[in-house]
């Protein structure tokens, strides 16, 4: 079986890149190894290391999830910053066969203007196809929705929104983003925990999801995700108004105010719930 190595960030999702693998993967028996070089964010942003590096494995776990539900072999790894290291560690360690390298266009790539395809080639040897992805005309070919919860992320108001949100669709992916409490060690952990329950939840319910923690401030990790996804819509859960923090800072409003994107609230009551189901249980 051959190995293909492909090299995207970014443009991971884009339909020209997808139809690209589709071909490869029809052609004969190959397998493919997805590299994610981790994003740079724009200047002046401050995004933490860990939170770039998470968002590289979440196109990795999204793009791995897609492909696997078309029947494609497909492993990934999060690769070095600078995309020609990445590309040439990976080389070394996986000796792939060929390589597909994604890119914006020209005027949008900063790839391309250190000419990464040419350098790709001379260094390694191998065949390397150039696949353009101009997300800005034609879009990601499926939904795709930033959902940011924290106490509320396994909900049944926040499940249920969610699976209806994917209803009738062919394909819809879900990025989910739980902020920490704070930047202690228990923090993250509680929130790394509420995180995986949450995509168990979304898993068991069918749905194509992945997720990162994010910043303490819940504006922040909002906006960070903004800054490193591509999205078609938010949905932001909480508490009802009396109990949650993040209403009495007016997040919802303000993000609405910060995006073009659609911002739906969704309440879950956590007491109600647990009622519920301690009733059931007796």
């Amino acid at each position: 079986m051959s190995e293909v190595l492909v090299v995207a960030n970014r443009t991971l999702g884009g339909e020209k890149l997808l139809d690209t693998v589709r071909k490869r993967a029809a052609a004969g028996e190959v397998s493919f190894r997805l590299v994610v070089p981790q994003t740079k964010p724009t200047a002046g942003l401050v995004i933490y290391d860990e939170a770039v590096r998470e968002s590289a494995q979440v196109r990795i776990d999204l793009a791995m999830s897609l492909l696997a539900s078309e029947g494609i072999a497909a492993t990934g790894e999060v690769g070095d910053p600078d995309p020609f290291s990445a590309t040439m560690d990976a080389i070394a360690h996986r000796r792939p066969d060929e390589v597909i390298v994604s890119t914006h266009p020209a005027t949008q790539s900063g790839w391309l203007r250190r000419d990464l395809i040419e350098r790709i080639e001379r260094a390694s040897g191998l065949p390397v196809e150039h696949i353009v992805v101009d997300l800005a005309q034609e879009g990601l070919p499926f939904g795709v929705t930033l959902v940011v919860a924290n106490k509320t992320s396994s909900g049944e108001e926040l499940i249920g929104r969610l699976t209806a949100k994917a209803a009738g669709e062919a394909r819809h992916l879900f990025i989910a983003v739980v902020p920490q409490q704070d930047r202690s060690g228990s923090a993250h952990r509680e929130a790394r925990i509420r995180l995986g329950a949450m995509l168990e939840r979304l898993d068991g319910a069918g749905l194509v999801s992945a997720g990162m923690i994010g910043d303490p401030d819940p504006y922040t990790a909002v906006m960070n995700a903004l800054e490193l996804f591509q999205v078609s819509d938010v949905v932001i859960s909480t508490l009802p108004n009396e109990r949650s923090g993040w209403l009495r800072s007016n997040l919802i409003e303000r993000v609405r105010h910060a995006t073009s994107a659609p911002v739906e609230h969704v309440v879950v009551d956590v007491k109600s719930n647990a009622t519920t189901a301690a009733g059931a249980a007796n």
